[in-house]
């Protein structure tokens, strides 16, 4: 691995302003950013990949390529849940194992978005339907996981419940927002699209800087409580996305030839999602613990992936070019 792009992800400021929100909660600080605002950040970072996507995605010639690859990621969304569900049940409940196999199903767009900005570093292109791709993951996993679960426990759920949490995947304000600013973006006139740049480009990296301390400070709190619960949640929390990230860098060579492509692929793999999943799971699994799933994807697999898993992601494609 070349260790001049290591150092340069780890010294990348909004890495670093992200173990500034962990550094703070180990040093009990009052450090801390107001919920609407990091809520407004988030809209504002899903709106922004999802808008400059669309406008890639318009300048783009629709391909086979394109085809293959949203279906490559479907098919991404479905399997890996399915077999992570069964690894699993070794340790943990049908509801615990369902409701962790989703949220290694589905995707993190803030992983997605820093994943972005790291490309953007290392001036490697990459398609803007790349953001389309992202945004199916979302709901198909979260379903998976509640078949998963509806299947290994039956009589034992609320009928209603399925449609509900299918509604909710579907219509969650994350998976809404992205594709709805995809398709403004690829419906937008260049011109207008261009006045609205300064919003869109220019202070991206800053919110995603503030951002990720406000995602450093969750993660810190969450650290002790998750530690309680044994050495598999964390083995698992690691070793499934090193396994997904590694597979799919190498194997997306059959998919596409675009370098940036395939490491959003690995990443999109190797990431698990502490937004959308949780959210669905207190509907669809109320027995579920939240304090299990989210620290593993939040406190774990999520720095690592930025960290680590970039690297060695980007390292393995281009080995295989």
């Amino acid at each position: 691995m070349d260790l001049h792009l290591l150092i340069d992800n780890l010294t990348n400021p909004a890495l670093l302003f992200f173990f500034l929100g962990i550094l703070a909660v180990q040093l009990k600080s009052n450090l801390e950013i107001p919920q609407n605002s990091s809520k407004f950040i988030s809209l504002y970072l899903l709106f922004a990949i999802g808008f400059k996507g669309g406008l890639e995605l318009s300048h783009s010639d629709f391909s086979m390529e394109i085809i293959w690859s949203l279906l490559f990621g479907i098919f991404l969304a479905i399997s890996i849940p399915v077999f992570a569900y069964f690894i699993l049940r070794r340790k943990f409940s049908v509801e615990n194992s369902g409701a962790i196999a989703a949220a290694y199903g589905s995707v993190s767009a803030v992983t997605f978005v820093t994943a972005i900005s790291f490309l953007e570093i290392e001036n490697i292109e990459f398609g803007g339907h790349m953001v389309a791709v992202m945004a199916l993951m979302e709901a198909p996993s979260i379903i998976i996981g509640v078949l998963l679960m509806a299947f290994f426990k039956k009589g034992q759920r609320d009928k209603g419940s399925f449609k509900k949490v299918l509604h909710h995947s579907v219509t969650n304000g994350s998976v809404l927002l992205i594709l709805g600013s995809l398709a403004i973006g690829f419906l937008a006139n260049e011109n207008q699209a261009e006045g609205i740049k300064p919003f869109t480009t220019d202070i991206f990296k800053g919110f995603l800087a503030v951002f990720l301390l406000d995602m450093g400070i969750t993660s810190g709190k969450k650290l002790s409580d998750f530690m309680k619960k044994g050495w598999f949640a964390l083995i698992f929390s690691i070793g499934l996305p090193v396994l997904n990230g590694c597979f799919v860098a190498w194997f997306s060579q059959f998919i596409t030839e675009s370098l940036g492509n395939r490491f959003l692929f690995s990443i999109l793999a190797a990431s698990a999602s502490y937004i959308a999943v949780p959210a669905a799971m207190r509907i669809a699994a109320p027995k579920a613990n939240p304090s299990l799933y989210v620290p593993m994807a939040l406190a774990f697999t999520f720095p690592f992936n930025i960290t680590l898993g970039m690297p060695i992601y980007l390292f393995i494609i281009q080995s295989f070019q």
